[in-house]
């Protein structure tokens, strides 16, 4: 769920600070690395919370080091590899009572600005699109840091917790009980870990 996420300022500047020294600044995009991040989200169902997550997304940050502002971020989550690890439950989430997949496969951000809060802390705004509808948002993301793997890649790590209102994209089914309440709550507590890569030239 709740895109194209920040605090790639700096990591943009670090992955092409050599390069920045002896020639011109250049656009450079860190591309999400699937294997090493994850999107998942929690609800209320009664009077606990359960769990899910989505294992099928993609992601990019671009921008030039020298022009932090203009950084642009992209991120699409496939709607149906929606994952609760109850196979039932996963086919109503599909459905038309809430995702819709069929009708609305992508679940998608694309940035519009990013602003500093100090430090590692960046704001990212943004159009989320969710079931058809879109809002914009903004999403408060963490610059985790950088460093090398095993093999000597350079890796990139960004972190963001969220809450969304379902009933703000038309998600709407739930159950009144008897004794008084719904079923599900309107509030989707999201988190997104990435790990980002350089994009390798084609």
């Amino acid at each position: 769920m709740n895109g194209r996420l920040p605090a790639f300022l700096l990591a943009l500047t670090l992955a092409t600070a050599p390069a920045a020294a002896a020639e011109p600044a250049v656009e450079r995009t860190l591309v999400v690395d699937g294997a090493h991040s994850s999107v998942s989200f929690r609800i209320r169902h009664l009077l606990s919370r359960v769990e899910g997550r989505f294992t099928a997304f993609q992601g990019t940050l671009t921008g030039d080091p020298a022009k932090p502002e203009t950084a642009r971020v992209s991120f699409t989550i496939q709607a149906a590899s929606v994952d609760t690890a109850i196979a039932d439950r996963d086919k109503h989430l599909r459905s038309s009572d809430f995702f819709d997949v069929e009708k609305y496969p992508e679940i998608t951000f694309r940035s519009t600005a990013v602003r500093s809060r100090g430090g590692n802390l960046y704001d990212v705004e943004g159009d989320f699109t969710l079931h058809g509808v879109t809002r914009r948002i903004v999403l408060p993301v963490t610059f985790l840091g950088s460093m090398k793997d095993p093999w000597g890649n350079e890796k990139f790590a960004f972190s963001l917790e969220t809450r969304l209102d379902r009933k703000d994209y038309g998600i709407v089914w739930n159950k009144v009980l008897d004794q008084g309440g719904t079923v599900l709550g309107d509030t989707v507590e999201v988190t997104i870990e990435l790990e980002m890569a350089p994009q390798k030239a084609s």
